[in-house]
C-alpha cells in the first residue's frame, strides 16, 4: 500500500476532497504513482488527514469516474493503466469537467458538459467577493453549520419556491459540494440496505455514486414519458432516481400523468422515496417552466436535488438537497457530524449573488445566449432531418440525432473523429443495453461552443456523414 505524503489546507480556499483528488491525479500524471499500485483505504487516509471518510470517498469516486483509479471488490483502490497521457496544464474550469479529453484535443467538441464561460459575470463576481469579505469578515473562516449557512439555505428555499414550485423550509435545505457528495450523504440518512431504480440510459455519475454506496441498482426501461411505472413496481426497488423536468440524456419532459404514477408508487410502500435530480431545469426555450415533481408531493416522499454548476459555472461546486420533513430526524441522528464541504466564503458569496438579483439577471442573459445557440444548431440541422430524427430540443444544453436508416453509432462517431469533431454516442450512457436493435443515436452538446463553431461543426458532419440526397446510400 502506498502512503501518501499529502498535506491539506483547511483554510477553506479549496474544498478538501478537491485537494485530495488533485494531489492523487497529479501524482499519477507525473508518473509518481504507477499502474497497479494500491492506494490507502478511505478509512486510513481519512484518519491520517483527520477528516471525514465521506470526503475521501468523494475524491476517490471522482478519480474512479475519470479512469485514474479502479475499485476492486474486497481489495481496495488501484492505479489504472493510462497510455499516452498528455501532461498538460489544466485550468480550474477544465478540472471540474465530468469527462476530460485525454490524449486528443478536437477542433470542435460537442461536449455534453460544456457551458458558455464567456457569459460568466466576472466583474460582478469580483464585486460580490469584496462585499462578502467586507460584510462578514473573519467569521467566514470559522467552522460553519453542517447543513450550510442559514442565509444561503433560506435564499435557496425562497428561490426554489418562486422558480420551481418547491415547498420547503430553510431547515430542509442541505448544502454540499456537488450532487455526487449529496447522493453519497444520502446513504448516511437512508441507510445502505437499499435498492435504487434508475432509468436506462441515465446520468452515469449518479449511477457511480449509488454504486459506491453499495446500493442494489435496478435499471428500469423508459418509454416516451420517462421511467415506466409498471416496470418500477415490478423491480422491487424502494428508491427511484429520476430527472422529470429534462431527463439526461434523452431530454424527455415527464408528463403529469407519469409523475402521479411515480408519486403513487412512493406512497404504496414503507420508506419509499423518489430522488428528483432537477437537471438543467433553468434552460427552457419554449413554453412555461415545468414545475418540479416535489411541488406535487403531498406525503413527503420526494428528495429534491439541484446544482449551480450549469447555471453559473462548473467550478462553483455548490449543490443543494431538500429533505422531506420526516427524514430530518434521520439526518440529525446519522449525518449531522459531517462538516459542510463548501467553504463559508463561497456560500455567502452565492447568497449575495442570488439575494441581490445578480443571479436572476445572469440566468436571463444565459437563456438568451443558449437559445441563440440552440436555434442556430437546429437551423443547421435542417438538412439532416431526412436521415435523422431530431429529439430533446427546446430545453437543456444538448440535442439528440437518431438515425432513420441502418447507420451504426460507432461508425458515425469514427467518421466525426476523422473530421476532427467529437460527438457522443447514446450507448455511452446505457448501463444495461436492453434494446440492442435501437437506431444509432448521437448526442450533441452546444453550451460551450460559439455559434460560429456550431455552424462549422455541423457542416463538417454533413460532409463526413454524407448528408445529401446525391451521396447517401
Amino acid at each position: 500500500m502506498n502512503e501518501l505524503t499529502l498535506q491539506i489546507d483547511v483554510s477553506g480556499k479549496k474544498h478538501l476532497y478537491e485537494q485530495i483528488y488533485e494531489y492523487i491525479k497529479n501524482e499519477i500524471r507525473g508518473g509518481k504513482l504507477l499502474r497497479g499500485e494500491k492506494l490507502p483505504s478511505t478509512r486510513s487516509l481519512a484518519e491520517y488527514l483527520q477528516i471525514s471518510r465521506s470526503t475521501v470517498d468523494l475524491a476517490y469516486e471522482q478519480l474512479v469516474s475519470e479512469g485514474y483509479i479502479e475499485a476492486r471488490p474486497c481489495c481496495g483502490y488501484f492505479i489504472c493503466k493510462i497510455d499516452n497521457l498528455l501532461k498538460f496544464q489544466e485550468s480550474s474550469y477544465a478540472e471540474e469537467k465530468e469527462e476530460l479529453p485525454v490524449g486528443k484535443n478536437y477542433a470542435i467538441d460537442f461536449s455534453l458538459n460544456g457551458i458558455d464561460m464567456e457569459g460568466f459575470p466576472l466583474t460582478t463576481w469580483k464585486s460580490v467577493y469584496k462585499n462578502t469579505l467586507s460584510n462578514y469578515g473573519q467569521n467566514l473562516f470559522a467552522l460553519g453549520p453542517a447543513k450550510g449557512e442559514w442565509l444561503l439555505r433560506e435564499t435557496i428555499s425562497r428561490y426554489l419556491h418562486a422558480s420551481r414550485g418547491v415547498n420547503c423550509t430553510t431547515e430542509q435545505v442541505i448544502i454540499g459540494a456537488g450532487n455526487d457528495y449529496l447522493l453519497i450523504l444520502l446513504e448516511k440518512i437512508l441507510g445502505n440496505n437499499r435498492s435504487v431504480a434508475m432509468e436506462d440510459p441515465t446520468y452515469k455519475r449518479a449511477y457511480r455514486a449509488f454504486r459506491s454506496c453499495n446500493y442494489e441498482i435496478r435499471m428500469i426501461e423508459m418509454d416516451r414519458n420517462g421511467m415506466r411505472a409498471d416496470c418500477l413496481k415490478e423491480s422491487g426497488a424502494d428508491i427511484a432516481y429520476v430527472m422529470p423536468s429534462h431527463q439526461y440524456p434523452m431530454g424527455i419532459v415527464m408528463p403529469i400523468g407519469r409523475r402521479m404514477e411515480l408519486l403513487n408508487w412512493a406512497t404504496e410502500g414503507e420508506e419509499r422515496y423518489l430522488i428528483e435530480d432537477d437537471y438543467d431545469s433553468e434552460f427552457r426555450y419554449k413554453g412555461k417552466p415545468i414545475p418540479s415533481l416535489q411541488a406535487s408531493d403531498k406525503h413527503g416522499n420526494v428528495i429534491y436535488i439541484g446544482t449551480f454548476s450549469k447555471s453559473i459555472a462548473p467550478a462553483i461546486r455548490v449543490s443543494y438537497m431538500v429533505l422531506p420533513q420526516k427524514l430530518l430526524e434521520k439526518y440529525e441522528e446519522n449525518a449531522q457530524f459531517l462538516s459542510s464541504t463548501v467553504s463559508r466564503t463561497d456560500q455567502m458569496m452565492l447568497h449575495e449573488f442570488i439575494s441581490e438579483g445578480y443571479f436572476e439577471r445572469h440566468l436571463n442573459k444565459m437563456r438568451k445566449r443558449y437559445k441563440a445557440k440552440h436555434d442556430t444548431l437546429l437551423a443547421e440541422l435542417k438538412p439532416f432531418e431526412q436521415y435523422f430524427h431530431v429529439m430533446g430540443e427546446n430545453a437543456g444544453l444538448h440535442i439528440l440525432l437518431q438515425a432513420k436508416d441502418n447507420r451504426l453509432e460507432v461508425e458515425l462517431v469514427r467518421l466525426a473523429e476523422e473530421a476532427d469533431i467529437r460527438v457522443y454516442g447514446l450507448s455511452e450512457t446505457f448501463i444495461c443495453r436492453t434494446k440492442p436493435e435501437e437506431k444509432a443515436t448521437i448526442l450533441l452538446g452546444y453550451g460551450g461552443l460559439s455559434e460560429e463553431k456550431i455552424i462549422e461543426g455541423i457542416r463538417k458532419l454533413k460532409e463526413c456523414w454524407k448528408v445529401c440526397k446525391e451521396t447517401l446510400n
